[in-house]
């Protein structure tokens, strides 16, 4: 009649189980009723309960307490007996369609859990910066799927602390960002260092040097990324250190964008050297203080991983020192 695959309870419970009362909470049906449902649509499907409880190899005692168990749980017959060949009600069709529904549903999902979980073909949810999406994160995805072709990439691009709380949420397995985080519910591994260079407007005063130091800029207008972002913080430290709280005309959310406001002349900016050479900006190497950020990744303690995320996880931790492109 149906060919769903029926997903059979391990063990029947011998013992007394709490009646439904019309009252009864929708958490409490589902929980007593679950267990009976694959019971239920594989008596359906056969019309006979000797060889439902053959196919399903449960006893035939046990199938026939659960479904008059189920009846009464319900309030409703759902079958009509006729010794142990039964058929179905009008109420027992109606409740067989939603039933070989969630069946179907749950198999779909046991199906997709265990896809992504897959060694050969499973997927990775994998955070990264915004300024890591232009080259570094394809280029690391090329190298790992030259060994492993069918892994499976969920990405997400966002900020430091956005990406930490999926991490929390589950919505991620890894996350490359920056700063590495230090908290007792993550695990962090510093994988890179990335030198941040003072952008200035290609017409600006210190554009003719190579070299500057951070403290020259302290009467300088700074466009920034907004508060929450990783290299907002740095930024703020780095100022602090040279002696000076930043004037901000600008607080954006891409590295490019606060580029391209320099070129326009609307301030000075701390950033990562870019993928591409901007026209009008200077690009200088900052002395004092020391500018620059550390790279690493992060995933959340305790959590296990699936084959795809450990093997992801192992190659990322083996590009130590060597993340950044040249």
């Amino acid at each position: 009649m149906h060919g769903i695959a029926i997903i059979v309870p391990m063990k029947h419970q011998q013992r007394s189980e709490p009646h439904l009362s019309p009252s009864s909470d929708t958490e409490d049906i589902v929980a007593l009723l679950a267990p009976r449902l694959a019971y239920f649509a594989g008596v359906a499907r056969t019309e006979h309960v000797t060889r439902a409880a053959q196919e399903m190899q449960v006893p035939q005692s046990t199938l026939s307490r659960a479904m008059v168990r189920l009846e009464q749980d319900l309030g409703v017959d759902l079958f009509a007996r006729r010794g142990r060949t039964v058929s179905l009600t009008p109420a027992g069709r109606t409740f067989l369609g939603s039933v070989e529904r969630a069946l179907a549903e749950i198999e779909r999902a046991a199906d997709a859990v265990r896809a992504d979980a897959d060694a050969t073909s499973g997927k990775v949810a994998f955070g990264f910066l915004h300024t890591m999406g232009s080259e570094t994160v394809p280029g690391l995805i090329r190298a790992f799927r030259a060994d492993h072709p069918r892994v499976r990439f969920s990405l997400v691009q966002n900020y430091g602390e956005a990406m930490i709380e999926r991490l929390r949420s589950g919505e991620l397995d890894l996350c490359l960002t920056s700063p590495v985080p230090d908290a007792p519910d993550l695990v962090a591994r510093r994988l890179d260092e990335q030198k941040l260079r003072l952008v200035v407007p290609a017409d600006h005063r210190l554009a003719g040097r190579k070299r500057v130091r951070l403290a020259e800029a302290a009467d300088e207008t700074f466009v920034t990324l907004e508060p929450g972002y990783g290299l907002r913080r740095i930024t703020d430290d780095l100022c602090k250190e040279a002696g000076f709280r930043p004037r901000i005309a600008f607080e954006g959310e891409e590295a490019e964008t606060l580029r391209g406001l320099v070129a326009a002349g609307l301030g000075v900016a701390l950033l990562p050297p870019p993928a591409v050479p901007r026209p009008g900006v200077v690009e200088l190497t900052v002395t004092a203080p020391r500018a620059a950020r550390e790279i690493g990744v992060a995933w959340l303690d305790g959590h296990p991983d699936t084959p795809p995320v450990a093997a992801f996880k192992r190659f990322l931790l083996s590009r130590r020192g060597n993340l950044l492109p040249d």
